[in-house]
């Protein structure tokens, strides 16, 4: 299949961040897009508005266009038991899973493939950001609503030489393909943020996820990884590959020296071979990203950008959507937004929310997202809220693959919870997290809606209170 002979591709399942990411960097090329989801809004919906990306509701045959080249599908509704896939399959139509189609649109370019559990967004967003201001012709696509400084979170510019993705471990299509979505790409530079044991329901242990992601490096020219932590460095005893690690460590390549937070910015010392890069801004915090930012950094250096460019395009970076997102400031309270739905992010997003909002009563919000990762990883969620002043637990989050709660309620994750956090209350939905918030927050407090979810969609009722305290 020659991409540059395809001129309509049909998405089924749009809305997806990773399906948006992806039909923009086809509009860019010149492909006429259609697409299908279901009505609920999304965190791509503000972007495909504005790009005039029309979306037909539900999933019929009849969505199909009449000279139809392509359907590119997510792993959501249904996969490829679709109907609109079928009946593409039926018309001869070719068919791709939208991992098989992340691989494809990256051919002839040189793909720099962030993947991990935590930070894969931010960094790949953080290195996009970096070349494309650079000068670098340069193509992405990142797994969230937008990156507000690129104004998408997919692009392809017809000269690109760059293809900046978002690598995810998880299976393709969970109920027909169980191949991890990052072994459809050949990356040139693989970047790894942190291993650690996520999606159960694929992955048994460990050892597992090694083996997956010693799959997904096969080609890499060389692996950039986080040093800092315990089992990425067990995984790099593991393969045989150039390597440039980073971190806090002394023994990092890139190695953090110091971080610093003045005026909601974050400014970083760094050490490589010897020299030391002083005084990186960031307009993020938390020492994630400021190992993000170095994962970045690390990855641009690799590929010639001197160091003036490298810093322009980090401190231009301003974030992304879901990603310690400032949503609303209303009488002296602050409500944020963040995606953490790991324990070992929950943990990093409090710690830098005390750092960057000093002195504030801090509430959580938090939507366990799956049965499976909630039970597996329950002792962990259970000690990762000590930062917090108040948590409000939400009911469980399920997914669409999910049929067993497993014996899990969010009233049973607030008991459990609450053996290390006493001041945690079960807020099953958003009527009862509003009346909670209505008796209880006053000016100075920062609220944060956490998890991956759909809490986050409940700001606007939340701002609205805010107002009336």
């Amino acid at each position: 299949m020659n991409l540059k002979k395809i001129k309509t591709i049909h998405f089924t399942g749009i809305k997806g961040v990773g399906m948006t990411a992806l039909a923009l960097c086809a509009t860019d090329m010149g492909k006429i897009i259609s697409g299908s989801d279901v009505a609920d809004v999304f965190p791509t919906s503000e972007i495909l508005t504005k790009r005039k990306i029309k979306i037909k509701l539900g999933f019929f045959p009849a969505h199909l266009p009449k000279n139809c080249d392509l359907v590119i599908y997510t792993g959501a509704h249904g996969g490829s038991g679709n109907q609109e896939v079928q009946a593409a399959l039926k018309r001869q139509i070719p068919i791709l899973s939208h991992a098989q189609a992340l691989g494809f649109f990256s051919q002839g370019r040189q793909t720099l493939a962030v993947a991990g559990v935590g930070g894969k967004s931010s960094t790949a967003a953080m290195l996009a950001t970096v070349l494309a201001t650079a000068g670098y012709p340069t193509g992405f696509a990142v797994g969230v609503g937008n990156i507000p400084c690129l104004g998408a979170p997919g692009r392809m510019p017809k000269n690109a030489r760059y293809f900046v993705v978002e690598a995810d471990e998880y299976v393709t299509d969970p109920l027909h393909n169980q191949t991890p979505r990052f072994h459809y790409l050949n990356p040139y530079l693989a970047i790894i943020t942190n291993l650690e044991h996520d999606h159960p329901d694929v992955y048994k242990n460990i050892d597992q996820i090694f083996e997956s992601f010693r799959k997904f490096i096969r080609k890499a020219e060389v692996v950039i990884i986080n040093f800092d932590n315990p089992r990425n460095r067990q995984f790099i005893k593991t393969i045989d590959k150039p390597i440039i690690t980073y971190g806090f460590s002394p023994q990092a390549d890139w190695r953090i020296l110091k971080t610093y937070v003045a005026l909601q910015k974050q400014f970083i010392s760094l050490q490589y071979q010897g020299l030391i890069w002083p005084n990186l801004i960031l307009s993020l915090p938390g020492e994630y990203n400021a190992l993000n930012a170095v994962a970045a950094l690390a990855g641009a250096h690799h590929l010639g950008i001197s160091q003036p460019k490298i810093y322009q395009g980090l401190t231009k970076f301003s974030g992304s959507n879901r990603r310690f997102e400032l949503i609303a400031v209303a009488k002296g309270i602050a409500l944020y937004d963040d995606y953490a739905h790991h324990p070992t992010e929950i943990k990093a997003l409090l710690k830098a929310a005390k750092t960057w909002l000093p002195n504030r009563r801090l509430i959580i919000i938090f939507q366990s997202h799956t049965y499976s990762r909630t039970k597996n990883l329950l002792q962990e969620f259970s000690q990762s809220f000590a930062l917090a002043d108040i948590v409000l637990v939400n009911d469980i989050f399920a997914s669409a693959r999910e049929t067993d709660n497993l014996g899990l309620t969010g009233k049973s994750l607030t008991q459990s919870i609450k053996q290390f956090h006493p001041q945690t209350v079960y807020c099953p939905d958003k009527p009862a997290t509003l009346a909670y918030l209505k008796d209880t927050m006053a000016k100075g407090d920062v609220i944060f809606t956490v998890g991956a979810g759909d809490n986050w969609l409940w700001h606007k009722d939340i701002i609205k209170i805010m107002k009336q305290s």
